[in-house]
């Protein structure tokens, strides 16, 4: 099975934007974008295993794994330049993924890191080891997940099992010593996000010796949800892509 979902294949366009999803999430949160962002650009976005159409298969239950597998499958659509995105844990796992680029000679253009605390600020949240009831409320505290769909007991069984791995994944995640990416990064983070505020959002600028960006948008953790014009017009005036007319 593939890594990536690409809504809408286009071999004529300009440069990728490979998008990660947060915890609990996959690739459908980002297959609205693809025609929002325009025909010179391509959109890939990355379906973690264990959900959706990879149910059956096996959780990767470490970062820094998840980061080499996904830069792994990236390599043969490095034939043009590429930006990454990630919101909230797919953030930190595209800085990892944006590391190992470095390291192989093929950085990215730019990394856009949205919602998440800095690699090296990670808190000390342990939402993974509390119980199904526990779980649904910090879902439903964050916005990002309809809290009356998990009080179905079949979606629970169904959805908490790679919920409760990722959110394992990236609280045991820890930032290991290297030097910080080449590549500019920008940070956005929605101004009433619980999760992360604009101080700590800040400290992405740590995360990389290139041009550094912070933009707050309106919204809660899930601001990109109906800030998504905004933000792909954020996305395309950095990359310098036209935007749609």
């Amino acid at each position: 099975m593939t890594w990536f979902r690409c809504p809408e294949t286009r071999p004529w366009a300009s440069m990728r934007l490979f998008c990660l999803p947060h915890a609990g999430g996959s690739a459908v949160f980002y297959r609205p974008w693809a025609k929002e962002a325009g025909p010179a650009v391509e959109v890939q976005a990355v379906q973690y295993p264990g959900r959706a159409d990879r149910m059956a298969d096996a959780f990767v239950t470490d970062a820094h794994q998840l980061a080499r597998l996904v830069a792994g499958a990236m390599a043969p659509l490095m034939d043009r330049p590429a930006a990454l995105f990630g919101h909230s844990m797919g953030a930190v796992l595209a800085y990892e993924v944006a590391r190992l680029l470095e390291e192989r000679g093929a950085a990215p253009v730019h990394v856009f890191a949205s919602g998440a605390r800095p690699p090296d600020d990670r808190g000390d949240e342990r939402v993974h080891e509390k119980d199904d009831d526990g779980l649904v409320a910090e879902l439903a505290k964050l916005g990002g997940t309809d809290a009356e769909l998990l009080a179905d007991p079949e979606m629970r069984e169904l959805v908490l099992p790679y919920v409760r791995n990722d959110f394992t994944l990236i609280e045991k995640y820890a930032r290991r010593p290297g030097p910080p990416l080449a590549a500019p990064l920008t940070a956005l983070v929605g101004d009433a996000d619980p999760h992360v505020d604009e101080e700590k959002a800040r400290g992405w600028e740590r995360a990389t010796s290139g041009r550094f960006a912070l933009r707050v948008l309106p919204g809660g953790h899930f601001y990109l949800a109906d800030q998504r014009s905004a933000v792909l017009a954020e996305i395309l005036r950095t990359l310098e892509v036209p935007a749609v007319r």
